[in-house]
């Protein structure tokens, strides 16, 4: 699996790199800005990119910036962003291509890096297709889902909440002790509740996360 990296801090960049390629991945590129890194993914084509929300020159959101024009460009190409902190600036967009098809996309607090093995398997996962949100970002904006999401019950925004975080049904059954064929049923209400059709249904997942997450 080959992966591009947006990080200007040195040391964060080449530990990226060492948890990655240990992990079996080929780190192709390495990027210290947003335009460096749309032209290494331009020229490098990657299965994956990973970038710092915040890079230079105004460290306010250049490196999601570009992971969104790469993923214009490179729709097949899987997208993880990482930030020091929980911040909700363009999440909106993020989710949105990912709702559009393509490859999976992941926001990741920086803290996650920490575990490598969590964090390579995370990486694989988004890139295998999935729409992951890193646990905090979701308990942070939980308050602001719209009326439709307040109406939910108790359980499926629990259910909810743990698609949001990239869970199968399998994964969610387990977690809250129930029957996978029980997950199946609040999902199908969740979607009911949203509003989301069955003729979106590949993708009414991530559409249900942008509406639980939406202000």
């Amino acid at each position: 699996m080959r992966v591009v990296i947006g990080e200007d801090l040195v040391l964060m960049r080449e530990g990226l790199q060492m948890l990655l390629e240990q992990d079996g991945f080929e780190v192709v590129g390495l990027a210290a800005d947003g335009e460096e890194l749309l032209r290494e993914a331009r020229a490098q084509r990657p299965d994956v990119v990973v970038a710092d929300v915040r890079m230079p020159p105004s460290q306010t959101d250049e490196g999601l910036r570009a992971a969104l024009a790469i993923r214009a460009e490179l729709p097949a190409t899987a997208i993880v962003v990482l930030s020091q902190h929980v911040e909700r600036s363009n999440l909106d967009e993020l989710l949105e291509t990912a709702a559009a098809g393509g490859g999976g996309v992941g926001y990741l607090l920086k803290q996650r890096v920490t575990d490598g093995t969590s964090f390579c398997a995370d990486v694989r996962r988004v890139h295998a297709g999935a729409t992951l949100l890193d646990k905090e970002l979701v308990a942070a904006l939980l308050d602001r889902a719209d009326n439709a999401v307040s109406e939910l019950t108790s359980r499926q925004r629990e259910v909810l909440a743990l698609i949001a975080e990239g869970r199968s049904n399998a994964a969610i059954a387990e977690r809250l002790i129930l029957s996978e064929r029980a997950v199946v049923k609040h999902v199908s209400h969740i979607y009911d509740r949203l509003g989301l059709s069955a003729d979106a249904d590949d993708h009414r997942r991530v559409l249900a996360v942008n509406r639980y997450l939406s202000r």
